[in-house]
């Protein structure tokens, strides 16, 4: 079986970057049952409502969401479990302090593979407040409208 190259995405945050100002990001693996990969690798999860916690000094993230192998049976997992994540303990530290500060949290952003290897992406992030949010969205507006007048200006 050949080995798996690059980078597979099989799930993606976005309300994260909706709801949240990411300042730092950092790749992590995932702790997973077998059956847990071989869901992933069909493209099923959810991250929706995710967040990471730190539990005796160590990261783990709740609430993704991976549905049960449809092929598995006896050793299928809960869809919903808390999974930990593998970081280097200096990343560890550098975040748990980091999170200290008022208003900070840590979201998973996406979940992918690389060579496959299932990792996670996450954020140091803050939370954006109502106006915050209007704002980024008139500035996505304003880049899209820009990008349709050089368009039509190219097309001439």
């Amino acid at each position: 079986m050949p080995k798996e190259s690059g980078r597979k995405v099989v799930a993606t945050n976005r309300k994260a970057r909706h709801d949240y100002e990411v300042l730092d990001t950092y790749e992590a693996g995932i702790a997973l049952m077998g059956t847990e990969v071989k869901s992933l690798r069909e493209g099923h999860a959810n991250m929706g409502d995710a967040f990471c916690t730190f539990y005796n000094d160590e990261l783990w993230m709740e609430q993704v969401n991976i549905p049960e192998y449809s092929q598995g049976s006896w050793t299928n997992h809960s869809s919903r479990r808390r999974r930990k994540l593998l970081l280097h303990r200096a990343e560890l530290i550098k975040i748990s302090h980091k999170i200290r500060e008022s208003g900070f949290t840590i979201v998973p952003l996406q979940l992918y593979f690389v060579d496959g290897r299932a990792k996670v992406e996450i954020g140091v992030a803050r939370g954006k407040k109502e106006y915050d949010k209007r704002q980024s969205l008139r500035e996505a507006q304003d880049k899209r409208e820009a990008q349709r007048v050089l368009r039509a200006r190219n097309k001439r």
